[in-house]
Parts: C-alpha cells; sequence; structure tokens
C-alpha cells in the first residue's frame, strides 16, 4: 500500500514539472515573437525615418537600391524578414496612406497575432492584420504592379 502512494506521488510530481516546462517552453515562445515583432516594427521605424529625410531632401521617396543599401544597417533589420518596397509605384497621385514598404510576419504564437508590418507613404508605421492589409494593397495596386507580382 505504501508503495502505491509513493508511487502517485511520483506521478503527481512527474505530471507537475511536465506541465511546468510545457508552459515555460510556451511562454520562451512567445517572448520570442514578442521580441522579434517589437524589433521588426522598430526596423520599420528606423527606414521610416530614412525615408523621411530623404524625401525632405530630394522631393520624392528614394530608391528601393538606397533602401536595400542602408537595411542592413537597420538595429533589427534581420526581423523585418522580406521587405516589400514599392516605391517605383509611388506617384504625385499617392496619398499620405499610401503603403510605401511592408513584411508579411508569421508568428507561432497565442500572444502575436501573424499580420504585416507597414510604413506608409507618410511615416507612419503600423502592424496590421493580413486581410485588412491585403484590402487596402490590393485597393492601392494598379494593373502593372499586379502583373509584376506575378512574374
Amino acid at each position: 500500500m505504501a508503495l502505491k502512494k509513493r508511487q502517485r506521488l511520483i506521478l503527481v510530481k512527474f505530471a507537475i514539472v511536465v506541465t511546468l516546462t510545457v508552459l515555460a517552453v510556451a511562454a520562451m515562445i512567445s517572448f520570442r515573437d514578442y521580441v522579434n515583432h517589437t524589433e521588426a516594427k522598430r526596423a520599420m521605424g528606423q527606414l521610416s525615418q530614412i525615408v523621411q529625410q530623404y524625401r525632405n531632401n530630394h522631393g520624392r521617396v528614394p530608391p528601393e537600391s538606397y533602401v536595400e543599401k542602408i537595411r542592413q544597417q537597420l538595429h533589427g533589420h534581420v526581423r523585418m524578414g522580406n521587405l516589400q518596397y514599392r516605391a517605383r509605384w509611388i506617384d504625385l497621385d499617392s496619398t499620405d496612406d499610401e503603403i510605401l514598404a511592408y513584411s508579411r510576419r508569421n508568428y507561432n504564437s497565442p500572444i502575436v497575432r501573424d499580420g504585416v508590418i507597414v510604413l506608409r507613404l507618410d511615416g507612419h508605421v503600423e502592424y496590421m492584420n493580413k486581410k485588412q492589409f491585403d484590402e487596402i494593397l490590393a485597393a492601392q495596386q494598379g494593373p502593372d504592379e499586379i502583373q509584376f507580382q506575378q512574374k
């Protein structure tokens, strides 16, 4: 009888340790995704400042080659992922809320949702869900840009 009680106690302790380990791993994954999200958004904010300074000095948005060169110097640029820069589609008729650059982000976290980090032409940086982003981008894209992306 004493052995069964001892075995049950060991099983209960084992279950507690396993549960705490699973919770700790989940928390670490969520924290990692939160840090990645924050760093990516911060890097996009730095890019925003550089783009706005370039616009003030030159009267237009910088070319993609310029952005690619300075991107490597941004703190947290690796966490931005695949940056899509839309300068070639920005013209004089573009409004300040036009999407200038974006990066799609996927996370494995219940805390940080999948979405897109967006840089607007006016310098505003935001994180939005994929559906909302896709709707806004589709409304802003012309046929040439859509055809270019399909290649």
